[in-house]
C-alpha cells in the first residue's frame, strides 16, 4: 500500500498536468457531486496537496475535491489523444487542452471548500504531513513532548497518523534503523540527543523516499548492488523486507517481528 512518499508524488503529477491551463471537461460518477461539473468547467486547479494517503485538489473558487484511494483506488493521468484505460470503476475525470488525469475504483469521493476542509472528519484527525506541511525538526521535538505522544512505544507512535501524517510500514522500519533506535523504546525514555537525531531521521528517510520513488537505501550501500544487477527489491531498503540478509553497514543479519500487528524489521546490533 503507498505511503505518503508516493502520494505526495501522485499529488505533484496531478499539479504538473492539471495546474498549467483550465478544466475543458469535469465529470464525477458519484450523483451528489453530479451538479457541481458545469460550475468547475473553465476553472483551474490552483493546486495540489496530499495529507497522510488524501489528496486535495483546490479549484479557483475555493472547492477543494477530497480523495482517498483506500486500498483499490488509483489516480491515471494521460494525454487526450491517448487516456488511460484500466480494467476498472471509473468516478473522477478532469480534462485539460492537453492531459486528461482519471481516478478509478476509489468510493471516499467528497467536494468541500477550502475554509471547512479542515473539518473533514478524517482530516481532523491528522497530524501535519511531513512532506506537505513543512515540517521542521523543531516541531517534531514539541511533539515529543506532548503527553498523548511522550509516553508512547516509538513502535506504534510512528504509525499513528496523528502524530504524523504520510509514515506507513516501511518508512517506519527504515527511520528506526537510521536513528538507531528500537521500536519498543518509549520517547520518554529517549536522550535530548536522541530524539534530535529522530527528528532529523524522520525528516531525512521521508523526503529521500519521496525524491526517489520509495527507494529509503543510501547511496553508498544501493550503488553497488545496482552495479551487481540486483533487482530493485534487494536494493531499495536498508532493513524492510530483508530478513535473513546481512546488514549493510555491520553485516549482522536483519531480523523480523510484528509490532502493532504489522512487520517490522530491525539490526540488532546497530540499533541496540
Amino acid at each position: 500500500m503507498p505511503e505518503g512518499p508516493e502520494v505526495r508524488r501522485i499529488a505533484d503529477r496531478l499539479a504538473k498536468v492539471l495546474t498549467p491551463t483550465p478544466l475543458e471537461d469535469v465529470w464525477f460518477s458519484l450523483a451528489d457531486l453530479k451538479p457541481f461539473e458545469k460550475r468547475l468547467v473553465g476553472q483551474r486547479v490552483t493546486h495540489v496537496d496530499s495529507w497522510g494517503k488524501a489528496l486535495l485538489l483546490t479549484f479557483e473558487d475555493g472547492h477543494v475535491l477530497y480523495t482517498h484511494n483506500q486500498l483499490y483506488g488509483r489516480w491515471a493521468v494521460g494525454r487526450v489523444h491517448a487516456p488511460p484505460s484500466l480494467s476498472r470503476a471509473l468516478r473522477v475525470s478532469l480534462v485539460t487542452d492537453r492531459h486528461i488525469a482519471q481516478l478509478y475504483s476509489a468510493t471516499d469521493i467528497t467536494l468541500w471548500h477550502r475554509d471547512t476542509i479542515h473539518e473533514h472528519p478524517f482530516l481532523a484527525k491528522l497530524g501535519p504531513d511531513v512532506l506537505t506541511h513543512g515540517v521542521t525538526i523543531e516541531q517534531i521535538l514539541e511533539r515529543f513532548e506532548q503527553p498523548r505522544f511522550a509516553r508512547r512505544r516509538l513502535g506504534g507512535l510512528l504509525l499513528d497518523q496523528a502524530f504524523l501524517a504520510g509514515i506507513g510500514n516501511y518508512l517506519r522500519s527504515e527511520i528506526l534503523f537510521f536513528a538507531g533506535l528500537m521500536p519498543h523504546w518509549k520517547v520518554a525514555d529517549l536522550s535530548p540527543v536522541a530524539r534530535e537525531r529522530l527528528a532529523s531521521v524522520i525528516l531525512d528517510v521521508t523526503q529521500r523516499a519521496w525524491r526517489q520513488a520509495g527507494v529509503t537505501n543510501i547511496d553508498a550501500w544501493q550503488t553497488p548492488l545496482k552495479a551487481a544487477g540486483l533487482k530493485r527489491a534487494q536494493w531499495r531498503h536498508a532493513v524492510f523486507n530483508r530478513a535473513g540478509e546481512p546488514c549493510h553497514a555491520c553485516g549482522t543479519l536483519i531480523e523480523r517481528q510484528d509490532v502493532t500487528s504489522r512487520r517490522l524489521y530491525y539490526c540488532s546490533h546497530c540499533q541496540r
